[in-house]
C-alpha cells in the first residue's frame, strides 16, 4: 500500500497487516525478568527483547537469534520453558505507523517464549553489532507492565498471565 508523505488514515492503516514477529521473556532463576532500556527513544521505554521472524525462520530459531543479537545470550545460556498458545498482536500508535517498517505494518503479530537464563550478569552484553538498549536490568515481575510503553502493555498482561506460574 502507497501512502504519501508521513500521515496515513485509520482507514489506511486498519488495512495494514501485521508484522510476523517474536517476544522474549528471559527470567533469571529468581525469577526476575530481562528489560532493556530502548536506544531509540528519548523517555523511559523498556522492553524484553523481540524482533521480526525472516523469512524461511521459526519463531523459535527467530527467537534465539533475536536474543543473541540484543543481549549477546547464545543458547548453550538458556533452556526454553514455555512459548505462548497463539499469537498475541498490538497496534502501533497511528502517528507513528508511516514512519515505522517504510509505513508497510499497523503493528506486529508476536510468538512469545519463556527463557530460563542460567548465565551470569557478565555473559549479558548490549553493545552488540547493532545495539537496540542503551542499559538493562533485572525487573520483577509485578513492577513489568507499569514500565512498559503504554501502547504494549496488554500484551505483556497477556504474556504474564500465560508464563507467571512458570516464573
Amino acid at each position: 500500500m502507497k501512502h504519501q508523505g508521513l500521515f496515513m488514515t485509520p482507514d489506511q492503516i486498519a488495512q495494514l497487516p501485521y508484522r510476523p514477529c517474536v517476544g522474549i521473556m528471559l527470567a533469571n532463576p529468581r525469577g526476575h525478568i530481562f528489560v532493556g532500556q530502548r536506544l531509540d527513544r528519548d523517555q523511559d521505554a523498556w522492553q524484553m527483547p523481540q524482533g521480526g521472524v525472516d523469512k524461511g525462520e521459526t519463531t523459535r530459531d527467530a527467537a534465539i537469534r533475536e536474543l543473541w543479537e540484543e543481549t549477546g545470550v547464545t543458547d548453550k545460556l538458556i533452556t526454553i520453558e514455555a512459548e505462548s498458545a497463539g499469537l498475541i498482536p498490538y497496534d502501533l500508535p497511528h502517528a507513528i505507523v508511516p514512519n515505522i517498517w517504510k509505513g508497510k505494518y499497523r503493528g506486529q503479530e508476536q510468538k512469545w517464549f519463556l527463557l530460563r537464563y542460567h548465565g551470569t550478569d557478565a555473559d549479558i552484553n548490549i553493545a552488540t553489532e547493532h545495539p537496540e538498549f542503551s542499559e538493562w536490568k533485572w525487573m520483577h515481575k509485578d513492577e513489568l507492565v507499569d514500565n512498559i510503553v503504554p501502547f504494549k502493555r496488554e500484551v505483556y498482561e497477556k504474556v504474564l498471565a500465560e508464563f507467571s506460574s512458570k516464573l
